[in-house]
């Protein structure tokens, strides 16, 4: 539930924005809106023909100290949304209040002078959000210190690399304290300690601020956002305070099944495959069944091993599960029907696959190897950093 007692900061009421598909409908429409504005003629908000909607009536409202994550597939419209937000745009259709302060990245350099030095940005960027001089004096050396570039900070801008810009204009908006601030995909260039280094300067601005974050890394909106929109082709999809409900409906826009056999030795065949889970959603701490079956096409003696790699959405394996109960082989055309029971599962909200490989236990010899053999979502009701969470039993005394 909202705390009704802090001031709403940003409030966006049916605000829609269109484009046109090519330049030539761009500038024929511009132009016909110039005159029609200079003689007082209404202009209508309709599409007209090569026209599209990016971002179709979208209403949110965020207060202090509250955090909102966008969340969508590339061009679903989220950085167009933020342009509008943050005044690069002018809305089609509805309205935005915005008070205070006002923080954005939201493009890589974007609000940097190329030829301006560092230090003369940061003077630049700060007296557009109404600093004086003698305050950012005061932050200058902290925001140098944070940025880590002391020895590049009096260099052109247009030489730095985008890591740099990065690490320079988080260290400004996080520093200059804007009553509202605006964060797009930027994060995502920074090594992995500049992003937790910003991720604890965001936590003490957090009580203060209005936070808009947008990111395609859903453990990074898990862990700052307490609410969530889901875009689609520049609707909302899903709006409200149950992230792991958000996560997963995203998750459930990339599934892709198609299996992709990376080696195979002619010993054996993939006929079958089964699984008892429904909608390929997995309960933590809840049993579930994985079943292949394949048809031997060339002699063997024993039947092979099967292994079992769960990986993540960025396809790093994360655990695994050997089946080595070894039975002796007839004949070829036999069926042999692998049932893996997993117990307990301690997944963390998110998107996985299974790779699976079988091999000869006797020389180590890879028989047949298939990757994305099975996808599947986490249910829960939000996505940590972690890709499990181990169970405990615990005793907690005081005295």
């Amino acid at each position: 539930m909202k705390n009704q007692e802090k001031e709403i900061l940003v409030s966006v009421q049916n605000v829609s924005k269109k484009f046109s598909m090519d330049m030539r409908s761009s500038l024929k429409y511009g132009a016909l809106d110039i005159i029609k504005s200079t003689l007082g003629i209404k202009i209508k908000k309709d599409l007209r023909p090569k026209e599209f909607w990016a971002v179709k009536d979208i209403s949110f409202e965020l207060r202090r100290g509250e955090c909102i994550g966008l969340i969508g597939h590339n061009g679903a419209g989220k950085s167009t949304l933020l342009k509008v937000l943050n005044g690069l745009y002018a809305p089609d259709k509805g309205q935005i209040v915005m008070k205070g302060k006002i923080g954005a990245l939201i493009e890589l350099g974007a609000g940097f002078n190329p030829i301006l030095t560092g230090r003369e940005n940061i003077y630049n960027n700060a007296s557009i959000l109404g600093f004086t001089k003698k305050e950012v004096e005061e932050k200058m050396d902290s925001i140098i210190k944070f940025s880590e570039i002391e020895q590049f900070i009096d260099m052109p801008v247009q030489n730095y690399s985008s890591g740099m810009k990065v690490r320079l204009g988080f260290a400004i908006a996080a520093h200059l304290e804007p009553d509202i601030l605006i964060i797009d995909e930027v994060l995502a260039v920074g090594d992995l300690g500049f992003v937790l280094k910003c991720f604890k300067k965001i936590d003490e601005l957090l009580p203060n601020t209005a936070l808009i974050f947008v990111s395609h890394s859903m453990p990074m909106v898990s862990r700052i956002c307490n609410e969530i929109i889901l875009m689609d082709h520049g609707k909302v999809e899903y709006y409200g305070n149950d992230i792991g409900k958000g996560v997963q409906l995203y998750y459930s826009k990339f599934a892709n099944n198609d299996e992709n056999i990376v080696f195979d030795n002619g010993t054996l065949e993939l006929v079958a495959k089964d699984t008892n889970l429904i909608s390929n959603t997995i309960h933590r701490n809840e049993d579930f069944i994985l079943t292949f079956k394949v048809r031997i096409k060339k002699n063997i003696l024993k039947t092979p091993a099967l292994y079992l790699e769960f990986k993540d959405k960025e396809q790093k394996p994360i655990a695994g599960n050997y089946i080595k109960d070894i039975i002796d082989c007839t004949s070829e055309k036999d069926i042999i029907t692998y049932k893996v029971k997993i117990k307990n599962p301690l997944f963390t909200l998110g998107k996985y696959n299974i790779d699976i490989s079988f091999y000869d236990l006797s020389t180590t010899a890879t028989l047949l190897r298939i990757n994305n053999i099975f996808e599947f979502i986490v249910s829960g009701k939000e996505e940590l950093w972690i890709p499990f969470e181990l169970e405990s039993e615990n005793v907690i005394t005081l005295n």
